[in-house]
């Protein structure tokens, strides 16, 4: 699919986020490094919200292991964006995370991304089944049809 024919229907959660005055950069909008915390309060606020995820004290950890942003069009202060978010493969310690990026108020995105999270035991620092009520989470954003995922 092309990305911008990306609309808000093609995910399972959302958040509304507002931009402050300061992440406007000197060419009048959001920086595109601010992008990146958009993708990091979606996906944590919804694994620990839905999953359960303590992420100071559990005894997994999620490492971010690759990111992407395509840009598609300007956001400004002080724009309220709705940040979309699906799951596009599960497997049995990763997660491919998909998300969209929305003005309050279009249907076309912003921006359009992914980020892959490995999920570490916290003391080993080696990969752990994603499992229980973080693996039930993430599994109600897979579209029907569309991850691709692993047995849980």
């Amino acid at each position: 699919m092309n990305p911008k024919d990306e609309r808000r229907e093609n995910y399972r959660h959302s958040r509304s986020i507002p931009t402050r005055w300061r992440d406007n950069d000197v060419y009048h909008h959001i920086n595109n490094v601010i992008y990146y915390e958009f993708f990091d309060t979606v996906i944590n606020g919804y694994l620990m919200e839905a999953g359960g995820l303590d992420f100071s004290g559990g005894g997994q950890v999620g490492f971010a292991v690759e990111t992407h942003c395509q840009f598609l069009k300007p956001v400004r202060f002080p724009d309220v964006v709705e940040a979309c978010l699906r799951v596009g493969k599960l497997g049995n310690s990763s997660v491919r995370y998909e998300i969209g990026i929305f003005k309050s108020g279009d249907e076309e995105p912003a921006a359009v991304g992914y980020f892959v999270h490995v999920f570490v035991d916290r003391a080993t620092r080696r990969p752990a089944r994603i499992s229980g009520r973080l693996r039930a989470a993430m599994e109600a954003l897979c579209l029907q049809g569309r991850a691709d995922t692993e047995p849980s």
